[in-house]
């Protein structure tokens, strides 16, 4: 019997960012707004997550997105960019790396394992691609993620600054090198 979870890559049309607009707003404030002021929140959710910004994302060459279905219900997905620069001091090159920008799991869904099938999902497309690491930026505070990111051999390489609204917060940097690379 097959699993009804379904992790399929993104089609670059209106429905789908509709989707990602919604899925990505409500998880983010889900996630974030009980630790962020309400204006901060709102602003960042107004500028991230529009279904015209989604469908630029969604069009951008250099982005691949994984849709994590469960029984024809989005119930998450990740945000990736290819030859990422996250960590690189300047002129160093970036290619080779792929840049996990939104790893997103509804919060009814959290715990039953969809976010280590999306992780393994994206360090199997980062084989196939070939690349040399996987980086990310997760936010100093939130261990939950930062523990799970652990469990898949990420490490801390550093850290940078992430703007929600008006509010200035740490982002660490994490990478995780791929085998032979």
């Amino acid at each position: 019997m097959s699993s009804p979870l379904r992790i399929s890559l993104a089609k670059a049309n209106a429905p789908t960012a509709a989707q990602l607009a919604d899925l990505g707003r409500r998880t983010f404030h889900d996630t974030f707004a009980a630790t962020n002021s309400a204006a901060d929140m709102a602003a960042y959710l107004d500028a991230n997550f529009g279904p015209e910004l989604q469908l630029a994302e969604l069009q951008d060459r250099d982005n691949t997105f994984l849709l994590a279905h469960m029984q024809n219900e989005l119930v998450g997905y990740a945000k990736l960019h290819d030859n990422s620069a996250l960590g690189l001091a300047e002129g160093q090159n970036p290619t080779g790396r792929l840049e996990i920008e939104r790893l997103y799991v509804r919060d009814d869904w959290q715990g039953t394992g969809l976010g280590a099938a999306l992780m393994r999902g994206i360090l199997a497309l980062a084989e196939q691609l070939h690349c040399t690491a996987v980086v990310l930026g997760v936010w100093e505070k939130n261990e939950k993620a930062r523990a799970f990111y652990q469990r898949f051999g990420f490490r801390e390489i550093g850290q940078h600054e992430f703007f929600l609204g008006q509010d200035v917060q740490t982002d660490l940097i994490l990478r995780k090198g791929m085998a032979g690379r």
